[in-house]
């Protein structure tokens, strides 16, 4: 059993904090949690609808932190190193759930019977956009394709921001998010 450390929220930076949950300090992890979860979130869930698979990705998360957080290479923030983790575990997450299937007569139900899936006009476009040809264009995408896609146009990072959690050169982004629209463009031709 892991000793406590009396780690304080405010007491050491995300550095040292995974250092000492390196050397196995479940304090440690409860402040990264505290500080992390929030934000990791709100930006998995502007990826994915469904609030289970959202908790299922954000525990995952966290037990690659604790079972990982010796490989740190000390590189960059810590946060991006989490978000790298946390969008790596979503696209697994993803792959592995069925999607739901919806009639383009009534973009608002699925086929399975459940109802009023989206409730404003924004939700029923995006909706529209996430099951249309774009939507199927960007899933036929590699993951790590979609991955650049969807931090740097959906979310709005630059590009330096984006690799940063995304764990690649800011050079690698541009390469991909190249590819990406030239496949994008090839796909919607």
């Amino acid at each position: 059993m892991a000793e406590r450390s009396g780690v304080g929220d405010g007491d050491l930076d995300d550095a040292q904090l995974l250092q000492a949950v390196a050397a196995d300090s479940r304090d440690a992890l409860g402040v990264l949690y505290r500080r992390h979860a929030p934000w990791l979130v709100l930006r998995l869930q502007r990826r994915c609808a469904d609030r289970s698979v959202v908790d299922e990705v954000l525990q995952d998360t966290f037990v690659a932190v604790w079972q990982g957080a010796a490989r740190w290479n000390g590189q960059g923030e810590v946060a991006a190193w989490m978000w790298g983790i946390a969008i790596r575990r979503l696209i697994d997450a993803l792959r592995r759930s069925p999607r739901p299937v919806v009639l383009l007569g009534d973009l608002g139900a699925e086929v399975a019977g459940r109802h009023a899936v989206a409730e404003s006009a924004e939700e029923l476009v995006l909706l529209g956009v996430e099951h249309g040809d774009l939507a199927g264009a960007l899933n036929r995408l590699s993951p790590e394709l979609r991955a650049v896609v969807q931090s740097t146009v959906l979310d709005g990072l630059t590009t330096r921001e984006a690799a940063r959690l995304l764990g690649i050169p800011a050079g690698t982004v541009k390469t991909r998010m190249m590819r990406a629209r030239a496949a994008l463009r090839e796909d919607l031709a």
